[in-house]
């Protein structure tokens, strides 16, 4: 993905973080940037193991 794609999701979870967060809401784009992380981390890794075979 570009680093832009990146930038936005993060900018976009610190927004919701503001906005919820007075709502007592603001775990929920913690939620979503960890599935978002870990989506990324296991993407990359799939690519390292693809690329050694």
């Amino acid at each position: 993905m570009p680093k832009l794609t990146h930038y936005i999701i993060f900018i976009f979870c610190t927004i919701l973080i503001f906005f919820l967060y007075g709502k007592a809401l603001g775990s929920i784009p913690f939620f979503i940037l960890s599935f978002y992380l870990f989506y990324f981390a296991w993407s990359e890794l799939y690519k390292r193991k693809k690329k050694t075979r």
